[in-house]
């Protein structure tokens, strides 16, 4: 009776032996049968580059009256992606869709400079500050769908709608300002290079929160021509961008929010990807780049109300990504 055990196992693996090649060719006929399915994936990477706050001129000289770079130098992040296409592109066309979520380690991320042009005499600098600049939310959510359209056997299209939300807050710290020296009023102003007056900051100075929701429409162009390599480039373009942005400077106990649209939006991307069925490893590059918005600004002093302001605002982003994916399709 000991023996049981070991001679339905022993019956086990010969018949799995037996029938493997019909199990294989069952399974193979049921793939190419399937003509849609699932990826799902994870990825590393980080971005390089800044966001931007802008304040436009009133009755002042210079481009801007004022202008804050808030650095992301870098940001590393981790996510997920999920997709739903057709298993061979190169076949037949089809429809695809995908969601991408990016959330970011925070920390430190460079600096943040803030500078004005504030004389009404000329467009020279006027105030300068710099600070430690800690990223203390990230996140990018991306959503597309469109269609996939195979170029004979080489080469396949995907134009496609694409949704952008992103989440970026910022906190400076500590650091220095260096401030001309006014001219008998607050509107003309001594070179700040001459004399000006200087200042040394201690602990939060200023912090930054900017929401973005951008819509658009792309073109992606790939080749498999090299499997298990492939290649593919792509190009993002849209005026539809809104941003919701709030600064607050604490020295001063002012806050402000912004609320800029109709920017300029555009992002090339390459993707390297190498496949092992069922695995895929991608390599990305991209450049998200977001023109100078504009739109309206509130502020208020301290805990009273809002009150709508004489100048516009505008805001941006300019930033390389560069990512690692991993992803399995089943």
């Amino acid at each position: 009776m000991r023996n049981i055990p070991a001679l339905a196992v022993l019956v086990i693996i010969v018949s799995a032996f037996l029938f493997l090649p019909a199990g294989t060719a069952y399974c193979q006929d049921l793939e190419k049968e399937r003509k849609y399915g699932f990826s799902f994936g994870h990825h590393f990477g980080f971005v390089h580059g800044q966001a931007l706050e802008i304040v436009y001129p009133d009755n002042t000289m210079g481009e801007f009256l004022s202008e804050l770079r808030w650095d992301m130098k870098p940001v590393f992040y981790y996510g997920s992606q999920i997709e739903f296409s057709r298993i061979d592109l190169m076949s037949d066309p089809g429809v695809f869709a995908s969601v991408s979520l990016k959330s970011g380690f925070l920390g430190d991320s460079g600096f943040i400079e803030n500078r004005d042009w504030m004389s009404v005499e000329n467009d020279a600098l006027t105030h300068f500050s710099k600070h430690t600049n800690k990223t203390r939310e990230f996140f990018i959510l991306d959503a597309a769908v469109g269609l996939s359209l195979p170029i004979e056997s080489y080469f396949y299209l995907k134009p496609f709608l694409n949704v952008s939300w992103m989440r970026f807050a910022f906190t400076g710290r500590d650091g220095y300002g260096i401030y001309a020296r006014s001219i008998g009023n607050e509107s003309i102003y001594f070179p700040i290079d001459d004399d000006p007056i200087l200042w040394d900051f201690s602990d939060i100075v200023i912090t930054y929160m900017q929401k973005w929701l951008v819509a658009g429409a792309g073109l992606s162009v790939g080749t498999k021509i090299l499997y298990p390599f492939s290649i593919n480039t792509s190009f993002k373009i849209s005026p539809l961008t809104y941003c919701a942005a709030m600064d607050e400077h604490i020295t001063t106990n002012t806050t402000y929010l912004d609320f800029t649209r109709f920017g300029f939006f555009l992002e090339p991307s390459v993707s390297m990807s190498f496949t092992i069925q069922p695995i895929e490893l991608s390599l990305d590059f991209a450049y998200r780049h977001i023109g100078r918005t504009r739109g309206l600004s509130y502020s208020k002093r301290g805990s009273g109300n809002y009150f709508l302001s004489s100048v516009e605002a505008g805001a941006g982003l300019s930033v390389l990504d560069s990512r690692f994916l991993f992803r399995l399709r089943i």
